[in-house]
């Protein structure tokens, strides 16, 4: 009998092409499959609740797999974890009823993106450094106006195969995190590719005076991607969370 389980990670995705199989790149999807083949002898397939791009971070992402091999789920946890490299840890695996599909079966994921606006050793591998003054108040007001949203076109990668540009952001909001760290906290029922990094480079041209909040709104209505602001660096984004 063929039984489906979740395993839960994080990974630091600095040496990452993605977490999706490249043809030409190291992946974390691949090295996950890779030594869950070699533990159970037999070609296992895993499955993403998403797909982070290349050199972006999660504190949990969740995976699925299927097998007819019994094992313990803990003693496999603890036989990854000695064979992974030391960029991916895996928390824990747990059986899960068939029809559960770690993407599809996903009503939430949630990320975050780290600034800071002053040089900080420690903050410059999972943080963006910021060079100008910002109003976050404003950024705050602009990212309230992403609930009420329905397309996100604007903020779409440039010729993705997406069938649709659909979301919804149940939350968004620049957070505090010291006198010159903060983070934007985003989370939606999906999300598209490229997508928080783009919201974040709009905003943040919200936040240095280049647009305003009217001309914030009439980018996100005219759903073009290069009315809106850069795409932000993928090493200070992390998926944060996946709710079931």
């Amino acid at each position: 009998m063929t039984n489906r389980y979740f395993v839960y990670l994080s990974y630091d995705g600095t040496s990452y092409h993605g977490w999706q199989i490249q043809p030409n790149g190291k992946s974390v999807q691949e090295t996950l499959q890779n030594a869950l083949s070699l533990i159970l002898r037999s070609d296992i397939s895993v499955v993403g609740a998403g797909r982070t791009d290349t050199g972006v971070h999660a504190r949990l992402m969740v995976a699925h797999f299927d097998t007819d091999i019994t094992f313990d789920e803990e003693n496999l946890a603890y036989k990854l974890n000695r064979i992974l490299p030391a960029d991916i840890s895996v928390s824990r695996i747990e059986q899960v009823h068939g029809d559960m599909h770690a993407r599809f079966s996903a009503k939430s994921r949630t990320y975050h993106y780290y600034v800071h606006t002053q040089k900080d050793p420690f903050c410059r591998n999972y943080s963006c450094e910021l060079h100008y003054n910002l109003d976050f108040k404003k950024m705050n007001e602009a990212a309230r106006h992403l609930l009420d949203i329905d397309d996100f076109g604007a903020f779409c990668k440039s010729h993705s195969d997406v069938k649709t540009t659909l979301c919804k952001v149940y939350e968004a909001e620049w957070i505090c995190d010291g006198s010159y760290r903060w983070h934007f906290r985003i989370t939606a029922n999906r999300f598209l590719r490229n997508m928080v990094r783009a919201v974040v480079g709009t905003l943040i041209d919200v936040g240095r005076n280049r647009i305003t909040l009217s001309e914030f709104d009439d980018i996100v209505a005219g759903r073009n991607r290069s009315a809106a602001g850069e795409s932000m660096p993928g090493n200070a984004l992390f998926l944060e969370n996946v709710e079931y």
